[in-house]
């Protein structure tokens, strides 16, 4: 199935948020240190209801090693592309990865995988989309695309 990849999010409700949209469709979230908020039994508890046990959540290091070592497709998202997220016909193991809320995804990851960057449609001269609504779009068109393997 789909993971998520957030890449060092910092605001635990858009990150309860999208545990919820995982659990209710079997996405793996994984969370890319440093997170901007505690992992603390109580603190999740309040960011994501009682949807965080609903969810595989994986924590990981370094998303350069990780995308090095699957053997997935990946994508990344950011307001920084011209390819539009419903571009990729996405399979059911895809990688869809997204920036932190404040600093977005690191210059590292558009120098060495340019080609694999989508965005989302906004008016002009708009920042940035609410991270779990981003995260929502895309995951709901590649189950889309896969006509809803739920």
């Amino acid at each position: 199935m789909y993971k998520i990849v957030l890449f060092q999010p910092e605001i635990p409700q858009n990150t309860g948020n999208i545990v919820r949209t995982c659990a209710v469709t079997g996405a793996e979230l994984i969370l890319v240190k440093p997170l901007g908020f505690s992992t603390s039994a109580r603190a999740l508890k309040r960011a994501g209801l009682d949807y965080w046990g609903g969810a595989q959540v994986t924590l990981i290091d370094d998303l350069e090693d990780f995308l090095e070592k699957s053997n997935c497709p990946f994508y990344f998202y950011s307001s920084k592309s011209s390819k539009l997220y419903t571009e990729p016909s996405y399979s059911q193991d895809a990688i869809l990865i997204f920036g932190s809320e404040t600093s977005g995804l690191p210059d590292i990851f558009h120098k060495k995988w340019g080609d694999a960057f989508h965005t989302i449609p906004m008016k002009k001269k708009s920042r940035c989309l609410n991270l779990s609504n981003a995260v929502s779009i895309v995951l709901y068109e590649a189950l889309r695309q896969q006509q809803f393997p739920l």
